[in-house]
């Protein structure tokens, strides 16, 4: 199993495991999957500024995490929200520990501040992970959004990326970070977690 940088190429891969989630539950709000298509731009649109990774193995694209935008106004700018998803195949192997654990790195080196996660309850396996890899819950936002007839309340957790500074550092689009000499390091941090 390897982790490396998205590309629009692997959309397909990333489609074979949102599209159940989309369609099947209520993990993510979203109500009709995206098309390939659409996800090929989602990743070319997200790596402009923030890290999409994917986790690969013999079969293909074993699991993805990438950032976001926290909120739009400018002094939200030091948080992100990131977004993991694995496939079923290789659940319970690491692989979620594994993007993370280079995931958060990378952020934290583009200078991000505070790293948030809304989970959709109940989802045990994921409140697990985040818990495990130093998500701190914070609040549930009750009854936020109503999908396959019913309404869904959200966990929201907090990964503190670095010491809140007092005057921060402007955040670093992820193509200048992806030239620098740590980039290497940073890619493989979350390998060791790797099953």
């Amino acid at each position: 199993m390897d982790l490396r940088l998205a590309t629009p190429a692997d959309a397909p891969g990333v489609h074979a495991i949102y599209a159940p989630i989309v369609r099947d539950t209520a993990i993510s709000f979203q109500e009709t999957p995206p098309t390939v298509a659409e996800l090929a731009a989602r990743i070319e649109s997200t790596l402009v500024h923030f890290p999409w990774l994917v986790a690969t193995d013999g079969h293909g694209i074993a699991g993805y995490a990438y950032a976001s935008t926290h909120r739009g106004r400018a002094a939200y700018r030091w948080s992100v929200e990131v977004s993991i998803y694995v496939h079923p195949r290789t659940r319970r192997q690491g692989v979620g520990r594994a993007l993370y654990g280079s995931l958060l790195p990378i952020l934290a080196a583009q200078h991000y501040v505070t790293a948030w996660a809304g989970v959709t309850l109940p989802n045990d396996p994921s409140e697990a992970l985040h818990q495990a890899v130093g998500f701190e819950p914070v609040g549930t936002y009750a009854n936020v959004g109503y999908k396959h007839g019913r309404w869904r309340n959200t966990r929201w957790w907090r990964y503190a990326l670095q010491p809140l500074p007092e005057k921060p550092t402007e955040p670093m689009p992820l193509p200048e970070l992806a030239n620098a000499p740590t980039w290497t390091t940073l890619l493989a941090a979350g390998r060791q977690f790797l099953l």
